[in-house]
This record gives C-alpha cells, structure tokens and sequence, in this order.
C-alpha cells in the first residue's frame, strides 16, 4: 500500500462555498477505482501552519499510475490550485518494503505531468518542484539517492 499526503491551507480570500467546492473536488478524485481508501479534512497538526490534509491509500505502482492518469485527478486539479495559498506534498510512505519503491512512485508522479522540475540538490538528494500559475513554487523531498537519471521522461501517455 502506498499512502500519498497533502497538507494545505487556504488563501484568505477564498470563500467558505470556495473551500467547500475544494473539498468536494478532492473527495471526488480520493474516489476513484484507483483509490483504495481516503480521508479529506482538517489538519489535526497545526504546527507549520496548514489547516487541511488529504490523504490517499493505493494499493501499489500500477494503481498509481492509474491515479495520476485518472481524468477525475487531472480535471480536479485546476478546480483546486486557484484557492490555495500553501500545499505540502508528502511525505508518502509504504508497508511494500521494496527499495526501488520510491524511485517508482517518483517516476509515475513524475509522468503524471505533477512535477515539472527535477533537481539534485546537495547531499544527493533530488526535489521536485510543481510551478503553478496560482502558488509560488511546491517542493516535496525525494529520497537521497533518487536523481534525474532516474526518473523516465514524462510522454504524455498513461505507462
């Protein structure tokens, strides 16, 4: 099972109906076949200052695939960036305990059309970078040792 995280929060701006809209839209692509269980709501950790979480149970690289090409996934996306003004991705963890995982849920996150830079930063480890027209730049952590040579070239295309 690989579980993928979301914590956000809101723009002072966007409405309660704005936010409600938000919700219902991730609920939506938390249920499609893909999925195999989800929670989306209040963050119960304020500490860095998010105030909502999603989060997402699929059960191994296929179904993910799967999700990050789902339709439902990819039309919600622009229905949600518009009325964030902060999102963390991750960190996601797994019971599989294959040590390829990781570089296999990068890549599929990385085809998926989600990440549109991918950089090795200091220490070996790679971070990708999602830039929104509506956030400045997303970053989430890959594990060290994941680089771009790893990652496969996004073609458009569900694998």
């Amino acid at each position: 099972m690989i579980v993928h995280m979301l914590r956000f929060s809101f723009k002072e701006t966007a409405t309660e109906e704005e936010r409600e809209h938000v919700l219902a839209v991730m609920r939506r692509t938390a249920s499609v076949e893909s999925v195999s269980f989800s929670t989306v709501g209040q963050s119960l950790d304020d500490t860095d200052g998010f105030t909502h979480a999603y989060c997402v149970g699929i059960a191994d690289l296929p179904a993910l695939r799967r999700y990050m090409h789902d339709p439902v996934h990819l039309t919600g996306d622009p229905e949600i960036m518009p009325h964030l003004a902060r999102l963390a991705i991750g960190p996601d963890l797994s019971d599989d305990m294959t040590p390829t995982l990781a570089v296999g849920v990068l890549q599929s996150a990385y085809r998926g059309g989600h990440a549109t830079e991918v950089a090795n930063q200091p220490g070996g480890d790679a971070e990708r970078r999602i830039v929104s027209p509506h956030l400045a730049t997303v970053r989430f952590g890959c594990p060290a040792g994941v680089g771009v040579s790893q990652l496969a070239p996004r073609t458009g295309a569900a694998p």
